[in-house]
Formats: C-alpha cells, structure tokens, sequence
C-alpha cells in the first residue's frame, strides 16, 4: 500500500470513531444546554432534576464533541498534506580522486 492509500484509510477510521460521536456530542450536548433554560421542562439527570446538572452536562458534551471534532480535522490534514519533495541540488559533486 502506498502512503496515499494508507492515509485515506487512517482519515475514514479517524472520522468514524472521532468525527461520527463528536457531532453526536456536541449536537446533544447544545440541546442539554438549551433545554437546561427551559421552564418546566422534565429533567432526569442520572436521577437529578435540577437544570444546573443538565446545563453542566450539555456544556461537557460540548466541549468533548469539540475536542473529538478536532482530533478527527487534525488526523485528516495530516495524512492527507502534500509533503515538499527533496530539494534536489544543482551543485556539482566535485569527482573523487
């Protein structure tokens, strides 16, 4: 497998298991966070109905989408960025003598 090959590869594994939950993260984690200010709306929180304990939960699901979002765009321009090629130098090698 050449390198080409081998970083759309790297690139697909890194957006499914980054790039697929860190928008299912950040999606859930913004409405936790709109539904936190919502009056009477029923909140269950791992057994808590304060919205304090919702808020904190979106604003962490946001933040791990984030954090998942940009590992995926980071492994992307990485494998998939053109190297330079060698500089190749026009100097004589002197001959050995």
């Amino acid at each position: 497998m050449d390198k080409k090959t081998t970083g759309i590869i790297v690139t697909l594994v890194a957006v499914l298991l980054c790039g697929c939950p860190g928008l299912f993260s950040l999606f859930g984690g913004g409405l936790m966070a709109i539904i936190s200010f919502i009056p009477g709306a029923e909140i269950d929180i791992m057994g808590s109905s304060d919205p304090q304990s919702a808020l904190t939960t979106g604003i962490g699901g946001v933040c791990v989408g984030i954090i998942f979002i940009a590992i995926a765009v980071v492994v992307s321009v990485l494998m998939l960025r053109k190297k330079p090629a060698a500089m190749i130098s026009e100097a004589q090698i002197p001959p050995a003598e």
